[in-house]
């Protein structure tokens, strides 16, 4: 066989940190690596589902997405985040990730520039390598945020695009409503599009969500069902901006994905519209986790900050390669640090969505590793 020739964007990225460490995992670990709820979708998420099979609601549907699902996240992102956008505005896509990788299509040429937290969610530097951009990271502060001064020293003729995430992956930080005001500010200033990934939105202890579409008109809003209503599996994202970023996004959806999965987007408007008791509970339970994973490490000895949000702690230590190896050959799956860029080096992420006694097994196991 002959030498196949790939792209030079996708052979210089590496398979997801993440992922990789997910799918290698023994039936048998204690997985603290995946960003997933261990929580079953609620109960009329599911009946919603069921009965749109039984009434055979099985073909494509409208490429932005059923219209009554829209209706509903426009009002949602008014009542819930401050900001209007109208159904039309709004595009119902296959998970965040395809959220994420159409918005990227639609405003990337080669060599511009996208600025991200370094640490930051693994799949901004690997989509925007891919478009064949370039990503230049933003240092954080000590607590993990992202600073406006710090954004505004890293902008230049070539930067297109700002992604901010909060509550962030991996770090659990949440941004202060002055600081998102200030870096909405900054990219309606300098004419360069936000994109926001509020996949974490409900899932704050400390603080408050606040929406940077709220500020300015220069955002794509991107967020998902999976993690609010533990709806991974069903691959059901959203996204929303001005109607001059939909007609474009809605061109690449089109042809990349034509539409989402038509039962997830009935199961999807039963979540929107239903009742909000699962996602309190589970945040609630989550906090419990956070408290008990948090106060169980730095007793260990290892350095860790509480996290505000999302369910991942990202707690500091030396040679941090050796131990999350090790811990992993233990049967303790968590991510090295080094995954979410290169200011993660000295850290990892573990996730607390894993039950309390799981939590509790791992760290007893941490404390025999260390």
């Amino acid at each position: 066989m002959k030498e196949i020739k790939f792209s030079k964007n996708v052979a210089r990225i590496d398979t997801s940190g993440i992922r990789k460490i997910f799918e290698a995992a023994g039936s048998s670990s204690i997985n603290l690596g995946l960003g997933q709820p261990d929580f079953d979708t609620p109960e009329h998420i599911k009946a919603a589902a069921i009965k749109a099979i039984n009434e055979g609601f099985t073909g494509y549907t409208v490429g932005a997405g059923i219209p009554e699902l829209r209706e509903a996240l426009s009002l949602k992102f008014k009542d819930e985040n401050g900001f209007c956008v109208s159904p039309q505005e709004i595009i119902v896509t296959s998970g965040a990730s395809e959220a994420l990788s159409i918005a990227l299509a639609a405003l990337l040429n080669p060599g511009d520039e996208v600025l991200i937290a370094n640490p930051g969610f693994v799949s901004y530097n690997a989509l925007t390598e891919i478009l064949n951009g370039k990503t230049i990271g933003i240092p954080l502060e000590e607590d993990f945020t992202m600073k406006p001064d710090t954004v505004l020293e890293k902008i230049t003729p070539k930067t297109r695009v700002l992604i901010l995430n909060s509550p962030s992956n991996p770090t659990g930080a949440v941004a202060s409503r002055a600081d998102i005001k200030a870096l909405a500010e900054i990219a309606e200033d300098h004419n360069i599009t936000l994109i926001s990934d509020e996949v974490y939105e409900y899932f704050i202890y400390e603080g408050e969500h606040v929406s940077p579409a709220s500020y300015s008109d220069n955002v794509i809003t991107v967020n998902a069902t999976s993690k609010s209503y533990a709806m991974t599996g069903w691959r059901l994202g959203y996204m929303a901006g001005k109607a001059e970023y939909i007609s474009q996004m809605l061109k690449v959806h089109q042809y990349m994905q034509a539409c989402a999965n038509s039962i997830a987007q009935k199961a999807a408007y039963a979540a929107v519209v239903g009742p909000k008791d699962s996602v309190n509970a589970m945040r609630e339970e989550f906090r419990k986790r956070r408290d008990v994973l948090v106060k169980g490490i730095n007793e260990l000895g290892m350095e860790c900050a509480f996290p505000k949000g999302a369910f991942y702690a990202f707690p500091k230590i030396s040679n941090s390669a050796a131990v999350v190896s090790k811990l992993i050959s233990n049967g303790v799956i968590v991510v090295p640090g080094i995954a979410f860029g290169s200011e993660g080096d000295g850290y990892m992420r573990i996730s607390y969505s894993a039950s309390t006694k799981a939590i509790e097994k791992a760290l007893s196991i941490m404390g025999e590793v260390l």
